[in-house]
């Protein structure tokens, strides 16, 4: 599973104009799922995600987490994150999970990223989704967990 997770003073999500979701403080988290990842792999994902000390303290320091700055997420599936661009001009999606394998571990990425107390809103998986973001910092930072014990972060 790979995430991209930019800080944000704000984010929203929206399907046909149709808002899905929206955000204050906090962080908008594309999310790609590999073939042959799990749920472990989203469980560790949102662990680290929860725990990550990005937000800036009394003192500048980047040392507080999302759950101590009392931010949200907003998850929104991203399968391009597994793009391959090796060869020719088009990339190739044949690495990312199929939609039977990544809604489900998304969903079980959001839900268990709420068990830190973390309000979670979703995207729509699937559909063409117009996202907006205000990038705080500006703070984007990719995390990896590959279900290949040799590569994993």
């Amino acid at each position: 599973m790979r995430l991209l997770i930019q800080r944000v003073s704000q984010a929203s999500v929206a399907v046909a104009d149709t808002f899905l979701g929206k955000i204050d403080k906090g962080l908008l988290i594309l999310i790609g799922v590999g073939h042959k990842d799990g749920k472990s792999e989203a469980e560790w994902l949102a662990r680290k995600t929860a725990q990550l000390r990005i937000f800036a303290d009394l003192n500048g320091k980047t040392n507080l987490s999302l759950s101590e700055v009392s931010g949200s997420a907003l998850v929104v599936s991203q399968f391009t994150l597994y793009a391959d661009t090796r060869k020719g001009r088009r990339p190739s999606f044949v690495n990312a999970a199929t939609s039977d394998i990544a809604k489900p571990l998304i969903e079980h990425f959001a839900k268990h990223l709420e068990t830190y107390g973390i309000s979670v809103q979703l995207g729509k998986f699937g559909t063409d989704m117009q996202v907006t973001l205000v990038n705080d910092g500006p703070v984007t930072i990719w995390i990896e967990h590959n279900s290949n014990p040799n590569n994993s972060t």
